[in-house]
């Protein structure tokens, strides 16, 4: 049973004038819903968009563990079954983007459209596995803070706006150690999806910064590669959020690839 997750919903009321395809946003580890609200603010003007807390992050519920990508992926479809959304655009960053192919692996006919930022399809190393359950094991003895502290200026840029370094510092300090912790445990398991990626039958966006050290350029050339049908944009000066450090230019690229999918 999935737990309930706490989303926000904007641009429903549109009425007559709402286009027919959604926009679902799926943030990235270790953040919540907020690393969207320049795109939630932008594109729910023209259509509704659908912004979800995944499980152990922001104001949703914590469940202590291991938390796979599949089971962040039921919990989204869950929450697209009670809303009534029958199709849609899925967009993900980071972690937010893997979830995001795990969405497409699972309910492939109900997604218009993939948007996959700074994120990569590969299966985790045994290194990185191993990286990965130390993290979690620090961030249970420790909390949140120092971890924040240490990745902040590669999650964004050095030269990043200070409102921009604040915000995300804000989000890492928030979430629950046992929920990122649970995610960095699943996350380390993760299927391979670079096999999926050239069967997607889709447009896609592959977006990523040009100064992300996390997953870089040449990561995102490859997915742009492997994808039958896909657009790539590098955003400059910009790291690994670059929806938020450069908002404008990241929301160019999105409306643009918005305007050509159709229900």
């Amino acid at each position: 049973m999935s737990p309930f997750l706490a989303y926000e919903d904007k641009g429903a009321d549109l009425g007559a004038d709402l286009p027919s395809v959604p926009l679902v946003l799926v943030h990235g580890h270790p953040f919540d819903h907020t690393m969207w609200t320049p795109q939630i603010e932008k594109f729910s003007t023209t259509r509704r968009v659908v912004a979800p807390d995944l499980r152990g992050y922001g104001a949703s519920p914590v469940v202590p563990g291991i938390t796979p990508l599949a089971a962040f992926a039921e919990d989204i479809e869950t929450l697209l079954d009670d809303l009534g959304l029958e199709t849609f655009v899925l967009a993900g960053l980071s972690m937010g983007g893997q979830i995001v192919m795990e969405c497409y692996a699972r309910f492939p006919d109900r997604v218009r459209g993939l948007v996959l930022a700074d994120t990569f399809p590969a299966a985790e190393t045994d290194d990185g596995r191993r990286t990965r359950n130390a993290m979690a094991d620090r961030l249970l003895r420790e909390g949140m803070r120092g971890y924040a502290d240490e990745v902040l200026e590669k999650m964004v840029a050095p030269y990043a706006a200070a409102e921009v370094k604040a915000h995300v510092h804000r989000m890492m300090t928030a979430t629950p150690p046992e929920g990122a912790a649970a995610a960095l445990r699943g996350r380390a398991e993760r299927p391979d999806y670079r096999d999926l990626l050239t069967r997607v039958t889709v447009p896609a966006l592959v977006v990523v910064g040009a100064d992300d050290t996390y997953t870089p350029v040449p990561d995102a050339e490859a997915m742009h590669a492997a994808l039958p049908d896909s657009t790539l944009r590098v955003i400059e000066r910009a790291a690994h959020m670059p929806n938020l450090e450069r908002a404008g230019e990241f929301n160019e690229a999105l409306g643009e690839f918005l305007a050509k999918v159709h229900d």
